[in-house]
């Protein structure tokens, strides 16, 4: 991923965070006649006993990835932050010299690292039941796996495979408009507020801290 310095986000505890709260991740990979696939999976990012960062999903056993992807180099995961659309016209050096052109502000995480299977039934409803658990959290009345009849998760699960990516690369990029003056990131703020929409509102804050 091209990252200019100014825009390059090297945190772990920013990268970690950004995966968490966007975790529905695009996996690619390749087989082995070098053809790409891209399937979109939502992960979980935990840790392995020696605090290294795992990402952890499932594909539905009838999904041929589990079985073409290769296993002997990385696989990349994009997750993807706020991004939004930048008029030109929302720049206060429009008004100045013209010399502007439109843009697009963007978060990204990239996360690369070899491929494992999972296909043991405990291991496989350990990862549900943590998956379940961290997206019903905020629901009034959260559903859980042992809600479902026994015998109904135990075929579920056969229709599973888990996947674990032990992550040797992790990358961001936080490109908001941080190139620019503070008074053209005060109008860029300023017209997304305007247009509004959670991706407006949230690359407005990126773009303006504490504003």
């Amino acid at each position: 991923m091209y990252a200019p310095r100014h825009f390059e986000e090297t945190r772990p505890e920013v990268l970690h965070a950004l995966v968490r709260s966007h975790p529905f991740g695009l996996l690619v990979t390749q087989d082995a006649h070098g053809e790409l696939a891209a399937n979109a999976v939502p992960f979980l990012l935990e840790h392995d006993a020696a605090g290294r960062a795992v990402l952890r999903a499932h594909v539905a056993r009838a999904n041929p990835l589990w079985q073409a992807a290769r296993r002997d180099i990385d696989s990349l995961v994009v997750f993807q932050g706020p991004q939004a659309y930048i008029s030109p016209g929302w720049y206060a050096t429009k008004a100045e010299h013209g010399k502007v052109v439109p843009t697009w502000n963007y978060v990204m995480v990239q996360a690369r690292g070899r491929l494992q299977l999972r296909e043991d039934a405990p291991w496989l409803l350990s990862l549900v039941t943590r998956l379940t658990q961290r997206h019903e959290a905020a629901l009034p009345q959260p559903w859980a796996v042992a809600d479902a009849p026994a015998d109904f998760v135990d075929g579920m699960l056969r229709a599973i495979v888990g996947i674990e990516i032990p992550v040797d690369a992790l990358v961001g990029k936080w490109k908001v408009s941080q190139n620019r003056s503070s008074a053209d990131r005060e109008g860029v703020a300023a017209g997304l507020r305007a247009q509004g929409g959670d991706d407006a509102d949230n690359m407005s804050r990126l773009v303006q801290p504490g504003a």
